[in-house]
């Protein structure tokens, strides 16, 4: 596990998959990630299979946040991953989704990150941790710029999203801009 002030990353189980698909499935939800049509629970077992299959450092993390007034209880509210590790320049993406709305807009989105930058940063030696946002996601964007992150390019209408053409955002933080 790896834990933070509010939460705690820990490794995805099967039991975890019908609410991976329940929060893919919401279209609040989904309007913030890559996906676009809805997903069955067979087709997250197979993404949960095929997952397996990748080294682990690229493995998704479920985001969990520890309930008021309970010690060890932790409800799953998302998931974080870096992928597309490049070794040779230290450089890796990453993508999080928080699932359960009621935990929007509370700081858990950008903790998360900060908990992900700092693991990518100490635990795996990265230089540059990267992301694209869909630039109608002022939530994310304002998360990812709290949590350090700056924007260094735009891709023009690269996204087919909600009925329209949507500019991609490109932000990163370098470990020299990093502070713990």
């Amino acid at each position: 596990m790896i834990y933070g002030q509010r939460i705690r990353f820990r490794a995805p189980e099967k039991d975890d998959i019908p609410r991976f698909v329940a929060w893919i499935n919401d279209p609040e939800v989904r309007r913030g990630i890559s996906l676009f049509l809805p997903y069955s629970t067979l087709d997250e077992e197979r993404w949960f299979n095929h997952m397996l299959d990748r080294p682990l450092y690229e493995h998704p993390m479920v985001i969990e946040v520890r309930q008021p007034d309970q010690a060890d209880s932790w409800m799953p509210i998302g998931n974080i991953s870096f992928f597309d590790v490049d070794w040779r320049n230290r450089s890796a993406e990453f993508g999080i989704m928080i699932g359960e709305k009621s935990y929007w807009n509370q700081g858990y989105g950008t903790e998360a990150v900060k908990l992900l930058v700092a693991h990518g940063f100490q635990s795996l030696n990265l230089n540059r941790i990267f992301l694209r946002v869909f630039e109608d996601n002022p939530g994310a964007i304002h998360a990812y710029e709290k949590a350090g992150f700056i924007r260094e390019g735009r891709l023009r209408q690269a996204e087919y999203h909600q009925g329209k053409f949507v500019d991609v955002l490109v932000m990163s933080i370098l470990r020299s801009e990093w502070h713990e």
